[in-house]
Formats: C-alpha cells, structure tokens, sequence
C-alpha cells in the first residue's frame, strides 16, 4: 500500500501536490490520502490510529508536513521508500528516525534542486519584460478610466519626430520595442537565469550572463556568451535581470556601484529576490526616471500601498506571483515521485 499524508500548513504552500502524488500512485495500485487539519500537530502514529488506517501495510510513504517519529517507525514494518519534506525549506526529519530509517536500509528522497519552478519564473519574468517595454499593464490601466488612452496615440497628436503617435505607445526615454536585437545581461545561470537566458537569446537578442557559481556547462548549453566580471556585464546593458536565489553568498551581489553603472533608460527586471540587489539604489534610480522596472518581488512584502513605485509610469508589478503555477505544483510532485523505485 502506498500512504500520502498532508498537513494544512503544506498546503498553503503547496495547494495542488498532493492531489497530483495520489493520482500518479493511485494508477499503480492502492494508495490512501490523508489529510492533517490546521490545528493537528501529531504524530503519524497517532492520527493513523484514530482514522483506523493501518501502518503496517504501508510500502511507499510521503509525509508532507506531517511529522514522522521513532514510534511511528517501529509500526512501518513494510516501508520500502520514503520522503519526508516538511514545507518550503523546513525539512521534517529527527536524528533518531533518520538514523532508524537508515538502519533499515530504507531510502529517505528530497529535492536536489527547485528546478520545479524555473520555468514558471522564466516564462513570467519573459511576460514581465515584455509588459514593461510595450507598457501594456498601463495601457490597459488607461483604457478603463479615459478615452486618451486612444487619442493620444492618433496621428493628429503627433508632435513630430520620436514622440507619441499612430498607435507608438512605448516610452522612448526608457528600454522600448522588441526583445529583439536587445543587449540583455543577467545574473544567475541557475534553473531560472539559463532559461530566461535562452528563450530571450532564442527571440533575437545579444545575450551575455555572469555567474560564479554556475559550471560552464551552463553557459555551454544555451550558447549565452559568459562574461567573467559583474562590473563589466552592466556597462552596456539595456535589459537587466538578476536572476539568482537569495542566501548569505549572494545578497547584495549586485552592489551600488554596480546599479549605478547601468546606462540610463536600462530596464532592470526583478523576479527571483530583489534583496540580491541594492534595492535602495535601484529605487532612487527608477524614482529619479534614469531606470525603468518591472518586479514580482521586491525588498519589503507587501509593498506599502503609498509607496511611490507602486503605479508609476516606469514601472509594472505584480505580487509575488512567478513560480506558483498549477504546472510548477506538479513538477514540484514529479520530481519527487521519479526518485521511487517503479512498480513492477
């Protein structure tokens, strides 16, 4: 038999994996689901008691969020395979019961990587470019409050050469147009960088990356050229997009000095973790009309309703959305699933 418990507290995170992981289990033999209330913080052992669910029986199990004690253990006298990720980052496994698992000769399975959500980011941060180099968040704003959103762009308001007009809405003092023929720059050739990297590389545009924690296979695979220094990938960039996770090693990798080097007019696009970056520097910057931005993330969450990003002209945002996807979701189960031994 196969067992898939989940707590409340994962699914908040998680809202669609263990739905996914009981119909991938489900068609290769018995599989029971159970799902822990808000409140419920014990054990395996004794919630499997009270819902009358025998552990004994139990082959492969996956507990998510649900803690797994020595007691509990000692009951699984069939486990073959488990995995026992708590919720985001908060893995749920004791010394002792890892150590009585191991004992056993019994698989523990984890996540080696958070590939599962690369694409869901790099296809959002793709959308969020596009958005803010055609405006389109605030043309659309504009059509449901005025007709000026259509006249002002009419040919009898041209004002001349390079000015607004005949349906050109892009806002030549900033990054404009297609991707196209775009010097792009990112950082971080990781699950999201690389995929981000190709797909604008794969559109048309000069595409060069740093990295100096990606190997270059990285850099090999989607033929972006490597730049080795930081301080030069910036100088000449149109699009800029940190695309690095945040931890002790990368925060504040993009410093001052290196925001201030972006020519003016540089769209910066935001999308993994802003604390990555000086977001003081880039907010004065974008504020002062030198940048233009378009963020899913930003230094303080929820952003204030006053702050002053929020609506401006040269800025499109959105609320933390990117790698959230009912596909992400699956992936996230996928990846999981594909370490168990098949059912033969």
């Amino acid at each position: 038999m196969n067992l898939i418990t989940v707590h409340r507290k994962f699914e908040r995170h998680w809202p669609l994996v263990a739905d996914h992981l009981y119909q991938q289990w489900s068609a290769q033999g018995e599989t029971n689901i159970l799902r822990v209330k808000e409140e419920d913080e014990r054990p395996l052992s004794e919630i499997a008691g009270e819902m009358q669910l025998g552990l004994s029986e139990v082959k492969r199990l996956i507990c998510l969020g649900v803690p797994l004690k020595a007691g509990c253990v000692e009951q699984l006298v069939s486990l073959q395979e488990t995995a026992l990720p708590g919720s985001y980052r908060s893995p749920l496994l004791e010394d002792a019961v890892r150590d009585q698992l191991v004992a056993r000769k019994i698989p523990i399975y984890s996540h080696s990587s958070e590939g599962f959500w690369g694409q869901s980011v790099s296809e959002f941060a793709l959308g969020l470019t596009i958005c803010a180099l055609r405006r389109i968040p605030q043309n659309y704003h504009e059509m449901l409050t005025s007709h000026e959103a259509w006249s002002r762009y009419s040919p009898a308001r041209n004002q001349g050469p390079g000015t607004l007009g005949a349906q050109f809405s892009d806002n030549s003092d900033f990054t404009n147009g297609t991707i196209c023929g775009k010097r792009v720059r990112v950082v971080g050739m990781g699950n999201i960088g690389s995929r981000y990297a190709n797909i604008v590389k794969v559109m048309g545009a000069d595409v060069a990356a740093y990295d100096p924690f990606a190997a270059e296979p990285h850099f090999h695979r989607t033929g972006v050229r490597k730049e080795w220094r930081l301080e030069e990938l910036v100088k000449d960039a149109e699009i800029f997009a940190p695309m690095l996770p945040l931890s002790d090693a990368t925060r504040g990798l993009v410093t001052a000095e290196c925001i201030e080097a972006l020519p003016k007019g540089c769209l910066v696009v935001l999308a993994t973790r802003a604390k990555i970056c000086d977001v003081d520097t880039i907010r004065r910057r974008v504020l002062a009309d030198e940048l233009s931005l378009a963020a899913d993330v930003f230094d303080v969450e929820p952003v204030p309703l006053d702050d002053p990003l929020l609506g401006r002209h040269n800025v499109v945002h959105t609320p933390h959305l990117a790698g959230r996807t009912k596909d992400a979701n699956h992936q996230w189960a996928d990846d999981l699933l594909v370490q168990f031994e098949p059912v033969r």
